[in-house]
């Protein structure tokens, strides 16, 4: 019989996890709050729960990917949630990317009843996670890890064990740090180069061949091209500004400079007042486009 793995929070992330383990020959069983997330899984085998605390009792292993600390708590520790699953042996392998102050209180109030909550935060966008490409940067109790790393190989292409609790969060950090302004430094180029009247899809395809080439571009850049933003979406400009809050708020606590990461909060701010809070972040080419008086 294979294993059972309950998911909770099907998003871009959660879905994708959802459907790699279940093509990986797991028995997934999944919920979310919207409906027709879980009822679009079904053509992926993946079966349905009624909420966090049922899929705790049923699965042997829970992987939680949640928006935001409030949806977080309430699927940890609120009504019906997992710590109401009445069971001493669950592993929850959470994959959000949350303040660790948020991470260590669930995890505290897990332990009382018995519950290990692992720090495993991925490395890689929505379309990375569709294909399995992704890094898992996972902390928590060590022999656990070796116990779940069957199941971090279900959903990603890499797994780090980081090291204690609450690690795996600040290698993330460091790990969107790196996105945020490749991601800002891939838009600026564009549309410096299409203010010198150069084709975007040739920006992309000498750009990608040279040293200043980059994943996140790679991923990004065609997005800018295609100057369309909604189509594969890949990370939200919603949930950018919850991820660069925690950061920020983070490097402001450990009294660390980060000029570039700074910089980019403003460009990314516009993106969300400019009406693409849903749109990928690629879309902060957009905005820069508009400072330049570029027109597409």
């Amino acid at each position: 019989m294979s294993q059972i793995i309950g998911v909770v929070g099907l998003g871009i992330m959660g879905s994708a996890f959802a459907r790699n383990m279940a093509a990986s020959g797991f028995d997934v069983i999944g919920y979310d709050i919207d409906g027709d997330k879980l009822t679009a899984l079904g053509d992926a085998g993946v079966r349905p729960g009624n909420g966090p605390a049922e899929i705790a009792q049923i699965a042997e292993i829970v992987v939680t990917s949640l928006p935001s600390p409030a949806a977080f708590h309430s699927v940890m520790t609120g009504p019906g949630g997992i710590i109401e699953c009445g069971r001493d042996d669950l592993i929850v392998i959470d994959t959000c990317t949350l303040s660790i102050e948020d991470k260590t209180r669930a995890h505290d109030a897990l332990a009382t009843k018995g519950i290990t909550l692992m720090d495993c935060p991925v490395s890689g966008t929505g379309a990375q996670a569709a294909s399995g490409d992704l890094a898992i940067l996972a902390s928590g109790d060590k022999n656990l890890y070796e116990k779940i790393l069957p199941v971090l190989k279900g959903f990603s292409r890499a797994q780090h064990y980081i090291g204690p609790f609450g690690d795996g969060s600040k290698m993330k950090f460091v790990a969107n740090l790196l996105v945020a302004i490749h991601n800002a430094s891939a838009a600026e180029a564009m549309v410096l180069g299409q203010k010198s009247g150069l084709d975007p899809q040739l920006l992309y395809d000498v750009l990608t061949s040279g040293a200043g080439n980059s994943r996140v571009f790679e991923l990004r850049a065609p997005m800018m091209v295609a100057n369309d933003y909604d189509s594969n979406v890949t990370a939200t400009q919603k949930t950018q500004e919850k991820d660069m809050g925690i950061i920020n708020a983070y490097i402001d606590g450990l009294n660390c400079p980060a000029p570039l990461f700074k910089s980019t909060i403003d460009l990314y701010r516009a993106a969300l007042e400019g009406g693409f809070e849903n749109s990928d972040t690629a879309s902060i080419c957009a905005v820069l486009e508009k400072q330049a008086g570029i027109e597409r």
